[in-house]
């Protein structure tokens, strides 16, 4: 008898380890469809549509032109994160600038309001776990969420901040040499 309770008990503790192991793996499988899916959804959204999210499209007084960032050392550790713009066809690196072009910057901020975006959206993701998983799981995929996203979405807000300070700059230097600029060379 007690060896049969200790059989029972392996097979039991097996069993209960493979279940928590699956719960894993499917937990990691949605968590790579809802990143691929929320960057598919980025990828085919409307320059238009994104001009209508104002936290995507604009700097706020206390980033301090993406100054707060950079006492955050972003730029310590902002080119060790992957950078997925070109992932998909037609898509658009940011991994570096490659054009001083006024129309360049600004498909490049629009970039960064899309890739901005895609994040927001992934992290909110997180909280479809609180309906088909205990809440405890939803709690640690809102935190999840939270260590992957915000790194990327702080990249993205000090990009856009220095692309927008850039071009403001290049569109004084045009002004100064009697130049004149496309209308969309400065994009806010």
């Amino acid at each position: 008898m007690f060896m049969q309770d200790c059989w029972c008990s392996a097979i039991a503790a097996v069993v209960k380890e493979g279940v928590a192991v699956l719960e894993t793996a499917l937990y990691a499988g949605v968590w790579i469809l809802i990143h691929f899916g929320c960057g598919y959804v980025a990828h085919h959204l409307p320059a238009g549509v994104l001009a209508a999210f104002p936290l995507v499209n604009q700097s706020y007084r206390w980033e301090d032109s993406g100054g707060l960032y950079e006492r955050l050392g972003i730029r310590a550790w902002k080119d060790r994160l992957p950078e997925a713009g070109a992932f998909f066809a037609g898509g658009f690196s940011k991994r570096s600038l490659r054009s001083h072009d006024p129309a360049y910057l600004s498909r490049f901020v629009l970039e960064t309001a899309r890739a901005e975006w895609s994040h927001w959206l992934t992290w909110g993701m997180a909280l479809t776990f609180f309906v088909w998983t205990p809440w405890q799981v939803g709690v640690v995929m809102l935190i999840y969420g939270a260590v992957v996203n915000l790194p990327c979405i702080l990249i993205q807000r000090y990009n856009r901040a220095r692309l927008q300070r850039a071009a403001r700059a290049l569109a004084r230097r045009s002004d100064r040499n009697g130049a004149t600029l496309p209308a969309n060379a400065v994009s806010h």
